[in-house]
Protein backbone atom coordinates (compact mmCIF):
# COMPACT_ATOMS: atom_id res chain seq x y z
CA UNK A 1 0.00 0.00 0.00
CA UNK A 2 1.33 3.37 -0.85
CA UNK A 3 3.36 4.45 1.80
CA UNK A 4 3.89 2.15 4.02
CA UNK A 5 7.48 0.52 1.95
CA UNK A 6 8.78 3.62 2.79
CA UNK A 7 7.96 3.69 6.40
CA UNK A 8 9.38 0.81 6.59
CA UNK A 9 12.56 1.38 4.72
CA UNK A 10 13.00 4.92 7.44
CA UNK A 11 12.39 1.84 10.35
CA UNK A 12 15.19 0.00 8.57
CA UNK A 13 17.39 3.20 7.93
CA UNK A 14 16.76 4.20 11.98
CA UNK A 15 17.61 0.43 13.34
CA UNK A 16 21.08 1.13 11.11
CA UNK A 17 22.26 4.26 12.73
CA UNK A 18 20.89 3.17 16.19
CA UNK A 19 23.74 -0.04 16.05
CA UNK A 20 25.73 2.45 14.46
CA UNK A 21 25.41 4.71 17.97
CA UNK A 22 25.21 1.56 20.33
CA UNK A 23 28.61 -0.25 19.42
CA UNK A 24 30.61 2.95 19.75
CA UNK A 25 29.63 4.38 22.47
CA UNK A 26 29.98 1.81 25.44
CA UNK A 27 27.55 1.54 28.27
CA UNK A 28 24.41 1.05 27.20
CA UNK A 29 21.97 2.76 28.57
CA UNK A 30 23.75 4.64 30.41
CA UNK A 31 25.78 5.26 27.25
CA UNK A 32 29.23 7.37 26.97
CA UNK A 33 27.61 9.10 23.74
CA UNK A 34 27.50 12.49 23.49
CA UNK A 35 23.59 13.96 24.97
CA UNK A 36 22.53 15.12 21.61
CA UNK A 37 22.71 11.63 19.61
CA UNK A 38 20.41 10.33 22.51
CA UNK A 39 17.84 10.36 19.87
CA UNK A 40 19.39 7.05 18.38
CA UNK A 41 18.80 4.76 21.56
CA UNK A 42 15.63 3.37 20.98
CA UNK A 43 16.09 0.98 18.50
CA UNK A 44 13.69 -1.47 19.75
CA UNK A 45 10.76 0.77 19.09
CA UNK A 46 11.90 0.36 15.43
CA UNK A 47 11.62 -2.58 15.70
CA UNK A 48 7.93 -2.87 17.41
CA UNK A 49 6.84 -0.34 14.50
CA UNK A 50 7.64 -3.05 12.40
CA UNK A 51 6.01 -5.36 14.32
CA UNK A 52 2.81 -3.43 14.03
CA UNK A 53 3.42 -2.69 10.40
CA UNK A 54 3.72 -6.32 9.86
CA UNK A 55 -0.05 -6.85 11.36
CA UNK A 56 -1.08 -4.15 9.99
CA UNK A 57 0.43 -5.33 6.26
CA UNK A 58 -0.60 -9.23 6.58
CA UNK A 59 -4.44 -7.98 7.66
CA UNK A 60 -4.68 -5.49 5.06
CA UNK A 61 -6.14 -8.41 2.31
CA UNK A 62 -8.02 -10.43 4.72
CA UNK A 63 -10.16 -7.08 6.11
CA UNK A 64 -11.01 -6.78 2.84
CA UNK A 65 -12.34 -10.10 2.33
CA UNK A 66 -14.72 -9.95 5.68
CA UNK A 67 -11.46 -10.99 7.94
CA UNK A 68 -10.93 -14.64 6.18
CA UNK A 69 -7.59 -15.42 4.86
CA UNK A 70 -6.99 -17.54 1.53
CA UNK A 71 -5.83 -20.44 4.49
CA UNK A 72 -3.54 -21.74 6.96
CA UNK A 73 -1.31 -23.66 5.14
CA UNK A 74 -1.38 -20.99 1.93
CA UNK A 75 -0.12 -18.49 4.21
CA UNK A 76 2.42 -19.92 6.04
CA UNK A 77 3.70 -21.55 3.08
CA UNK A 78 3.70 -17.58 1.91
CA UNK A 79 5.41 -16.30 4.48
CA UNK A 80 7.88 -18.89 4.70
CA UNK A 81 8.55 -18.11 0.97
CA UNK A 82 9.37 -14.48 1.52
CA UNK A 83 10.93 -14.50 4.35
CA UNK A 84 13.30 -17.72 5.01
CA UNK A 85 15.56 -17.97 1.99
CA UNK A 86 17.04 -14.12 2.96
CA UNK A 87 17.07 -14.86 6.03
CA UNK A 88 19.19 -18.27 5.68
CA UNK A 89 21.39 -15.90 3.43
CA UNK A 90 21.89 -13.47 5.72
CA UNK A 91 22.74 -16.28 8.90
CA UNK A 92 25.57 -17.91 6.20
CA UNK A 93 27.27 -14.14 5.82
CA UNK A 94 26.71 -13.66 9.27
CA UNK A 95 28.23 -17.03 10.54
CA UNK A 96 31.06 -16.03 8.44
CA UNK A 97 31.34 -12.55 9.56
CA UNK A 98 30.99 -14.06 13.36
CA UNK A 99 33.58 -17.17 13.06
CA UNK A 100 36.45 -14.71 10.89
CA UNK A 101 36.51 -10.97 10.96
CA UNK A 102 34.10 -10.34 14.54
CA UNK A 103 32.14 -12.18 16.91
CA UNK A 104 28.57 -10.67 17.41
CA UNK A 105 28.36 -10.68 20.79
CA UNK A 106 30.29 -11.11 23.96
CA UNK A 107 29.56 -14.54 23.95
CA UNK A 108 31.93 -15.24 21.84
CA UNK A 109 32.12 -16.85 18.28
CA UNK A 110 29.02 -19.05 17.53
CA UNK A 111 28.78 -22.63 18.05
CA UNK A 112 26.96 -25.65 16.52
CA UNK A 113 24.04 -25.30 18.70
CA UNK A 114 24.13 -21.12 16.70
CA UNK A 115 23.65 -23.33 13.74
CA UNK A 116 20.78 -25.58 14.56
CA UNK A 117 18.99 -22.81 16.64
CA UNK A 118 19.03 -20.09 14.37
CA UNK A 119 18.52 -22.36 11.32
CA UNK A 120 15.69 -23.23 12.91
CA UNK A 121 14.39 -19.86 13.51
CA UNK A 122 14.29 -20.77 17.55
CA UNK A 123 16.19 -18.19 18.56
CA UNK A 124 13.17 -16.72 21.03
CA UNK A 125 13.00 -19.99 22.26
CA UNK A 126 16.01 -21.19 23.00
CA UNK A 127 19.63 -19.02 23.85
CA UNK A 128 22.48 -19.87 21.92
CA UNK A 129 25.15 -17.55 20.69
CA UNK A 130 23.99 -14.89 18.35
CA UNK A 131 25.50 -14.53 15.04
CA UNK A 132 23.81 -11.51 14.22
CA UNK A 133 22.37 -9.23 17.29
CA UNK A 134 19.50 -8.29 15.11
CA UNK A 135 17.90 -11.58 13.89
CA UNK A 136 16.14 -11.78 17.77
CA UNK A 137 13.26 -10.06 15.98
CA UNK A 138 13.29 -12.51 13.16
CA UNK A 139 12.58 -15.52 15.66
CA UNK A 140 9.87 -13.26 17.68
CA UNK A 141 7.93 -12.38 13.87
CA UNK A 142 8.29 -16.14 12.97
CA UNK A 143 6.17 -16.59 16.23
CA UNK A 144 3.34 -14.41 15.51
CA UNK A 145 2.88 -15.45 11.66
CA UNK A 146 2.32 -19.14 13.70
CA UNK A 147 -0.30 -17.31 15.88
CA UNK A 148 -1.93 -14.74 13.07
CA UNK A 149 -4.67 -17.49 11.97
CA UNK A 150 -5.49 -17.34 14.97
CA UNK A 151 -5.46 -13.98 15.84
CA UNK A 152 -7.51 -13.17 12.62
CA UNK A 153 -9.86 -16.24 13.36
CA UNK A 154 -10.34 -14.10 17.16
CA UNK A 155 -10.88 -10.52 14.70
CA UNK A 156 -13.89 -12.44 12.97
CA UNK A 157 -15.65 -14.22 15.24
CA UNK A 158 -15.65 -11.35 18.38
CA UNK A 159 -14.26 -8.38 16.77
CA UNK A 160 -11.26 -5.86 17.18
CA UNK A 161 -12.11 -5.08 21.28
CA UNK A 162 -11.87 -8.67 22.16
CA UNK A 163 -9.00 -9.23 20.12
CA UNK A 164 -6.98 -6.88 22.08
CA UNK A 165 -8.41 -7.79 25.47
CA UNK A 166 -7.12 -11.57 24.27
CA UNK A 167 -3.65 -10.74 23.69
CA UNK A 168 -3.09 -7.60 26.09
CA UNK A 169 -4.75 -8.60 29.10
CA UNK A 170 -2.33 -12.06 29.97
CA UNK A 171 0.74 -9.67 29.69
CA UNK A 172 -0.71 -6.92 31.53
CA UNK A 173 -1.45 -9.07 34.05
CA UNK A 174 1.78 -10.54 33.53
CA UNK A 175 3.80 -7.58 34.03
CA UNK A 176 1.78 -6.28 37.00
CA UNK A 177 2.85 -9.77 38.77
CA UNK A 178 6.17 -9.02 38.40
CA UNK A 179 8.30 -7.33 40.66
CA UNK A 180 7.75 -3.66 41.53
CA UNK A 181 5.32 -4.53 38.21
CA UNK A 182 8.47 -4.09 35.86
CA UNK A 183 9.63 -7.01 34.32
CA UNK A 184 12.92 -8.17 33.21
CA UNK A 185 13.63 -9.19 30.01
CA UNK A 186 15.78 -11.53 28.92
CA UNK A 187 17.39 -12.52 24.91
CA UNK A 188 14.05 -14.70 24.52
CA UNK A 189 10.83 -15.71 24.82
CA UNK A 190 9.63 -12.02 23.78
CA UNK A 191 6.56 -13.37 21.47
CA UNK A 192 3.73 -13.26 23.73
CA UNK A 193 4.96 -9.74 25.15
CA UNK A 194 5.15 -8.36 21.54
CA UNK A 195 1.89 -10.28 20.29
CA UNK A 196 -0.27 -7.04 21.68
CA UNK A 197 1.99 -5.08 19.07
CA UNK A 198 1.14 -7.18 16.58
CA UNK A 199 -2.39 -7.07 17.12
CA UNK A 200 -2.47 -3.45 17.19
CA UNK A 201 -1.52 -3.18 13.94
CA UNK A 202 -4.21 -6.51 12.47
CA UNK A 203 -6.74 -4.39 14.07
CA UNK A 204 -5.18 -0.99 12.53
CA UNK A 205 -5.80 -2.46 9.14
CA UNK A 206 -9.32 -2.67 9.76
CA UNK A 207 -9.28 1.53 8.22
CA UNK A 208 -8.90 -0.69 4.69
CA UNK A 209 -12.47 -1.22 4.82
CA UNK A 210 -13.90 0.93 7.19
CA UNK A 211 -16.68 3.81 6.43
CA UNK A 212 -15.85 7.41 4.79
CA UNK A 213 -16.50 8.28 8.49
CA UNK A 214 -14.15 6.27 10.12
CA UNK A 215 -11.22 6.81 7.00
CA UNK A 216 -11.77 10.80 7.67
CA UNK A 217 -11.15 10.97 11.06
CA UNK A 218 -7.54 13.08 11.89
CA UNK A 219 -5.19 9.85 12.08
CA UNK A 220 -2.33 11.68 12.54
CA UNK A 221 -3.33 14.08 15.26
CA UNK A 222 -4.90 11.55 16.85
CA UNK A 223 -1.70 9.50 16.93
CA UNK A 224 0.72 12.49 17.96
CA UNK A 225 -2.35 12.29 20.91
CA UNK A 226 -1.69 9.30 21.48
CA UNK A 227 1.78 9.07 21.58
CA UNK A 228 2.17 12.37 23.80
CA UNK A 229 1.74 11.02 26.99
CA UNK A 230 4.50 8.58 26.27
CA UNK A 231 6.65 10.94 24.93
CA UNK A 232 6.35 13.26 28.05
CA UNK A 233 6.77 10.13 30.78
CA UNK A 234 10.23 9.81 28.95
CA UNK A 235 11.09 13.17 28.40
CA UNK A 236 10.42 13.15 32.71
CA UNK A 237 12.01 10.20 33.80
CA UNK A 238 14.86 9.66 31.16
CA UNK A 239 16.26 7.49 28.60
CA UNK A 240 17.15 5.10 30.85
CA UNK A 241 13.89 4.64 32.53
CA UNK A 242 12.13 4.64 28.94
CA UNK A 243 14.81 1.65 28.08
CA UNK A 244 14.65 -0.35 31.24
CA UNK A 245 11.14 -0.14 31.00
CA UNK A 246 10.36 -1.25 27.49
CA UNK A 247 8.37 -3.93 28.63
CA UNK A 248 5.34 -1.29 28.96
CA UNK A 249 6.70 1.44 26.96
CA UNK A 250 5.93 -0.93 23.85
CA UNK A 251 2.61 -1.84 24.90
CA UNK A 252 1.67 1.90 25.50
CA UNK A 253 2.94 3.19 22.46
CA UNK A 254 1.85 0.70 19.92
CA UNK A 255 -1.86 2.25 19.23
CA UNK A 256 -0.24 5.46 18.03
CA UNK A 257 2.04 3.72 15.90
CA UNK A 258 -0.88 1.65 14.91
CA UNK A 259 -2.60 5.38 14.10
CA UNK A 260 0.20 6.53 12.07
CA UNK A 261 -0.19 3.71 9.49
CA UNK A 262 -3.69 4.17 9.82
CA UNK A 263 -3.77 8.21 8.60
CA UNK A 264 -0.58 7.10 5.78
CA UNK A 265 -3.42 4.42 4.74
CA UNK A 266 -5.55 7.04 3.98
CA UNK A 267 -3.28 9.77 2.43
CA UNK A 268 -3.29 11.67 5.46
CA UNK A 269 -0.51 13.69 6.10
CA UNK A 270 -0.71 14.39 2.59
CA UNK A 271 3.45 15.91 2.45
CA UNK A 272 4.18 12.85 5.07
CA UNK A 273 2.81 10.48 2.05
CA UNK A 274 4.56 12.40 -0.87
CA UNK A 275 7.68 11.56 1.42
CA UNK A 276 6.86 8.07 1.45
CA UNK A 277 6.57 7.80 -1.77
CA UNK A 278 9.69 10.20 -3.29
CA UNK A 279 11.94 7.47 -5.00
CA UNK A 280 14.89 7.04 -2.71
CA UNK A 281 12.53 6.32 0.16
CA UNK A 282 10.29 3.97 -1.54
CA UNK A 283 13.40 2.39 -3.10
CA UNK A 284 14.73 2.22 0.61
CA UNK A 285 11.76 0.03 1.90
CA UNK A 286 12.08 -2.41 -1.11
CA UNK A 287 15.09 -4.14 0.10
CA UNK A 288 14.43 -2.55 3.91
CA UNK A 289 14.01 -6.43 4.99
CA UNK A 290 17.76 -6.78 3.57
CA UNK A 291 19.29 -4.08 4.82
CA UNK A 292 17.69 -5.30 8.35
CA UNK A 293 19.26 -8.55 7.71
CA UNK A 294 23.14 -7.75 6.90
CA UNK A 295 23.68 -4.42 8.50
CA UNK A 296 24.96 -5.09 11.69
CA UNK A 297 27.94 -8.02 10.86
CA UNK A 298 29.02 -4.80 8.73
CA UNK A 299 28.94 -2.38 10.94
CA UNK A 300 30.19 -4.13 13.36
CA UNK A 301 33.23 -5.06 11.42
CA UNK A 302 33.88 -1.09 10.34
CA UNK A 303 33.55 -0.13 14.12
CA UNK A 304 35.75 -2.94 15.74
CA UNK A 305 38.12 -3.98 13.30
CA UNK A 306 38.17 -1.65 10.68
CA UNK A 307 37.95 2.03 12.40
CA UNK A 308 40.68 1.74 15.35
CA UNK A 309 43.25 1.75 12.67
CA UNK A 310 42.22 4.81 11.51
CA UNK A 311 40.23 7.41 14.16
CA UNK A 312 40.07 7.05 17.60
CA UNK A 313 37.18 5.82 19.86
CA UNK A 314 34.42 7.80 20.37
CA UNK A 315 32.64 10.67 18.86
CA UNK A 316 35.50 10.29 15.62
CA UNK A 317 35.20 6.75 15.48
CA UNK A 318 30.88 7.17 15.44
CA UNK A 319 31.52 9.54 12.29
CA UNK A 320 33.75 7.24 10.64
CA UNK A 321 31.28 4.07 10.71
CA UNK A 322 28.66 6.48 9.32
CA UNK A 323 30.32 7.54 6.46
CA UNK A 324 31.76 4.26 6.00
CA UNK A 325 29.41 1.45 7.30
CA UNK A 326 26.27 3.11 6.58
CA UNK A 327 26.74 3.24 2.86
CA UNK A 328 28.57 -0.15 2.93
CA UNK A 329 25.53 -1.61 4.76
CA UNK A 330 23.11 -0.03 1.96
CA UNK A 331 24.71 -0.83 -0.78
CA UNK A 332 25.21 -4.60 0.41
CA UNK A 333 21.91 -4.59 1.53
CA UNK A 334 20.13 -3.53 -2.26
CA UNK A 335 22.93 -5.89 -3.91
CA UNK A 336 22.19 -8.65 -1.58
CA UNK A 337 18.22 -8.04 -2.05
CA UNK A 338 18.79 -9.00 -5.81
CA UNK A 339 19.99 -12.09 -5.54
CA UNK A 340 18.19 -13.45 -2.02
CA UNK A 341 15.17 -11.44 -1.87
CA UNK A 342 13.94 -9.76 -4.82
CA UNK A 343 13.80 -13.19 -6.31
CA UNK A 344 11.18 -14.61 -3.86
CA UNK A 345 9.21 -11.46 -3.33
CA UNK A 346 8.38 -11.33 -7.16
CA UNK A 347 7.38 -15.09 -7.60
CA UNK A 348 5.27 -17.61 -5.32
CA UNK A 349 7.03 -21.25 -6.29
CA UNK A 350 10.40 -22.62 -7.66
CA UNK A 351 8.56 -23.25 -11.30
CA UNK A 352 8.14 -19.01 -11.59
CA UNK A 353 11.34 -18.46 -9.73
CA UNK A 354 13.31 -20.89 -12.20
CA UNK A 355 11.19 -19.79 -15.30
CA UNK A 356 11.73 -16.19 -14.71
CA UNK A 357 15.43 -16.74 -14.01
CA UNK A 358 15.58 -18.92 -18.02
CA UNK A 359 14.20 -16.05 -19.32
CA UNK A 360 16.60 -13.62 -17.84
CA UNK A 361 19.37 -15.63 -18.75
CA UNK A 362 17.70 -16.18 -22.33
CA UNK A 363 17.68 -12.36 -22.66
CA UNK A 364 21.13 -11.87 -22.04
CA UNK A 365 22.76 -14.19 -24.94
Amino acid sequence: MLGLDGLRGLAALYVVLFHCWLYTFPGYPNSSAPPWLGGLMFGRLAVVFFLVLSGFSLAISPARHGWRSGGVGQFLRRRAWRILPPYWAALILSLLISWFVVPASHFGPPTGATVLVYGLVAQDMVTAPTPNGAFWSIGVESELYLLFPLLLFVRRRWGAAVLAVCVTLPVVAGGLMAAGASPVEGDNWLAPHLAPVFAAGMIGAGIISASDRIRRLPWGWLAALAALPVLALGVVRGSVWTVNHYFWVDLAIAPAMTMVLAAVATGKPAFLVRLLTTRPVRGLGNFSYSLYLIHLPIVMAVIRRIAPHFVSSGLPTFWFTLALGLPVSILGAWLFSKVFEMPFKQNRSWKSLVAQGSAQWAARQ
